[in-house]
């Protein structure tokens, strides 16, 4: 088992961030946590790094890394670390693949996690006929086509699955590689016109995932 977790927001400073580790191994039962992420670039999330790093030379944690950050607070971050972060954890699918923020990833020798590879199931993606026509020349499925397609292009994927049929399916992505006709067929699907899953730049949702700090720093309230 390779154990993952994160600092939430409402946690983002020094001494909020050192407990939140303390109390996510005491929850566990377990001496370490394989890698460590802040959850979000919000509130002081310089000092929860910190506490990270402390972590980090105290065996707590194996690795540390980020979630959700742009190529700017990445690189904020990781110029000011004294132990940079091992890994960006962001949204990452064939219709937002972040071909430039992956860049800036690869410059700084981060390693770039896709969540929600499949992009929680919208535009009805695994019905998706460019996928299924890649798909069709392997024998796989367009969830599997898009697995080995982000393998490909360096990115860690962690799909989320309860069914074990598909978990199965998940795994079995290693006895194929895509062409490069096939890759620039797949990275065509990102042509900027859906949604985001999240929108860190839209007040509103940075309003939402910040109430649980302003609940906690001010007393009470919201934004937005």
């Amino acid at each position: 088992m390779f154990i993952t977790s994160k600092i939430w927001v409402s946690n983002m400073n020094y001494e909020r961030a050192t407990a939140s580790i303390d109390e996510s191994l005491d929850k566990l039962g377990t001496d370490h946590i394989d890698l460590m992420l802040l959850h979000q670039a919000m509130g002081d999330y310089p000092g929860a790094y910190r506490a990270m790093e402390d972590a980090y030379k105290a065996g707590k944690l194996r690795a540390i890394g980020v979630s959700n950050f742009y190529p700017e607070r990445l690189v904020d971050v990781a110029a000011l670390a004294e132990i940079p972060p091992a890994v960006n954890q962001i949204e990452t699918h064939p219709f937002r693949q972040q071909d430039a923020a992956h860049a800036v990833m690869a410059e700084l020798g981060v390693v770039h996690e896709a969540w929600a590879p499949f992009a929680e199931g919208q535009n009805n993606i695994f019905a998706n006929p460019t996928l299924a026509e890649i798909g069709s020349q392997y024998g796989k499925k367009p969830g599997q086509v898009i697995l080995r397609a982000l393998i490909q292009k360096d990115v860690v994927v962690i799909p989320k699955s309860t069914h074990r049929n598909r978990m199965e399916e998940n795994f079995d992505v290693f006895d194929f590689e895509l062409s490069e006709e096939d890759l620039a067929t797949f990275s065509a699907l990102d042509d900027g016109t859906l949604p985001r899953i999240f929108d860190h730049y839209d007040p509103k949702v940075v309003g939402w995932l910040l109430r649980d700090m302003v609940k906690q720093q001010i007393g009470g309230g919201s934004l937005y």
